[in-house]
């Protein structure tokens, strides 16, 4: 009879879901792969920042308690960069004129910016670069400029004059960086320059 199960006949597989378009999948993915690339990103400008507290001397609990890390971890990597060639000191000067130096320096000034005025074009830049979606290729430069250069003509009558000042600055170096090396990895140099850049405005100086 109809709706009997034939008692010799396997009763029929439930029908499969349709799979994911491979365009389905990259969508759903790639947010993960964003955060999972800033991740590995920032453990490895982690590594090197503690290279650079170990040139100035600083005591494991130190960099323990400013890394987040546990004491025996930061004991290992301590113990590695102290057997390494001397490295030549960092220059925290405001005034140099490499490429990653520089666009540090932009990335501090476009935070600022952005968490001065309400609603700023960069604004939404400064959060993908904060949360990995951004990387620093000449591309990425030059569009934060366009959106640094939009919100500085924009807010120019409430503007103190210093984020211009910054910003001409900045812009005539990346026109034409030094081709000079400078020590440190390139994340290093822009994460130093973005936080002595921040510091220089906050400061007024």
């Amino acid at each position: 009879m109809e709706g009997e199960t034939h008692p010799h006949r396997p009763p029929r597989p439930a029908p499969r879901p349709e799979a994911l378009t491979e365009q389905q999948a990259e969508s759903m993915l790639a947010e993960m792969n964003e955060v999972i690339r800033a991740g590995e990103d920032m453990r490895k400008l982690r590594s090197e920042m503690i290279k650079l507290f170990v040139d100035f001397g600083w005591t494991q609990d130190k960099i323990a308690r400013l890394t987040d890390m546990s004491q025996p971890a930061v004991s290992k990597q301590v113990t590695k960069y102290a057997a390494d060639e001397p490295r030549p000191t960092m220059d925290l000067d405001l005034d140099q004129h490499d490429a990653p130096w520089l666009e540090g320096r932009l990335w501090g000034l476009a935070e600022d910016i952005a968490e001065t005025f309400e609603a700023a074009r960069c604004a939404r830049h400064v959060h993908a670069i904060a949360r990995g979606r951004k990387r620093f290729t000449p591309e990425s430069v030059d569009e934060l400029r366009r959106l640094l250069e939009a919100d500085l003509a924009l807010h120019r009558p409430r503007s103190s004059g210093a984020h211009q000042a910054a910003y001409d600055e900045i812009a005539r170096g990346l026109d034409v960086p030094s081709r000079s090396a400078s020590p440190g990895a390139a994340p290093v140099r822009r994460a130093l320059a973005r936080q002595v850049q921040r510091d220089r405005l906050r400061n007024g100086a």
